[in-house]
């Protein structure tokens, strides 16, 4: 019960054996401690150096021996008290470096044309009603047009809504006259200002990055960046003007 009270409040085991050992001997030597606290003697020489140094144990020379005494048990109040005024001198340190209340962002990379369509269909995987989208021209490219309408009915039968700013192109054109029934909203920018060169698709807690050239698709999964380009796009979106 002792040992494990002083364990508590920051003595290893050992060094709680020998303390209480060295308590009840009163002055003493090194194979005495041994022998009372049942730790080997090699590595009572190990410990009871740092105890020494931590002020439990105190050292005395009698007929050119080491002999060793337990600090008063009041003494371990004055000790505690002592580590706790160390361990307030550090804590601005401490909480400058701890990193543990922050919520690091978790990112997945795919390469290929596959890797292209993972990256599609975790939008509408990832459970969201609005995906948020800077569209680019190079994923009619990348990625067969049979699929990518195959996408377009699967995110249309989760009820996935799309708000999507893109490049003016034919093909965009085209996908814009389809709207209503795709349950999609496309705002058309002009090519020589914004000819976008990457996907960028924000749904849920997630921001994905497609680049139909490189075939290369980046999902980041984050509260802070996708909350804060939902504001960017919500604010382009306000300042698009159709014609």
């Amino acid at each position: 019960m002792i040992i494990s009270t002083l364990k508590q409040i920051g003595l290893e085991e050992k060094q709680a054996k020998i303390y209480l050992a060295c308590l009840e001997l009163g002055e003493t030597s090194i194979k005495e401690i041994a022998r009372k606290s049942g730790v080997k003697r090699t590595s009572v020489y190990d410990v009871i150096d740092e105890m020494i140094n931590s002020g439990l144990i105190k050292v005395t020379t009698k007929a050119k021996k080491k002999r060793f005494i337990a600090s008063e048990p009041e003494e371990l109040k004055t000790i505690i008290k002592k580590r706790e005024i160390l361990l307030d001198q550090i804590m601005p340190q401490l909480g400058a470096l701890n990193n543990s209340g922050l919520t690091k962002p978790k990112v997945w990379f795919y390469e290929g044309v596959d890797g292209l369509k993972k990256v599609y269909d975790d939008t509408i995987e990832h459970k969201n009603s609005t995906i948020y989208q800077w569209a680019s021209n190079d994923i009619f490219e990348a990625i067969e047009a049979d699929w990518l309408f195959d996408y377009v009915k699967r995110r249309v039968k989760t009820k996935t809504k799309a708000l999507c700013i893109a490049t003016d192109t034919k093909e965009i054109r085209d996908f814009k006259s389809k709207d209503i029934a795709q349950l999609r909203e496309i705002k058309i920018v002009p090519k020589e200002l914004f000819p976008f060169k990457i996907e960028l698709d924000v749904y849920g807690n997630r921001v994905a990055m497609i680049s139909g050239k490189d075939k290369i698709g980046v999902i980041i999964e984050s509260d802070p960046i996708s909350s804060t380009l939902k504001m960017i796009f919500k604010l382009c979106w306000t300042n698009v003007k159709q014609k």
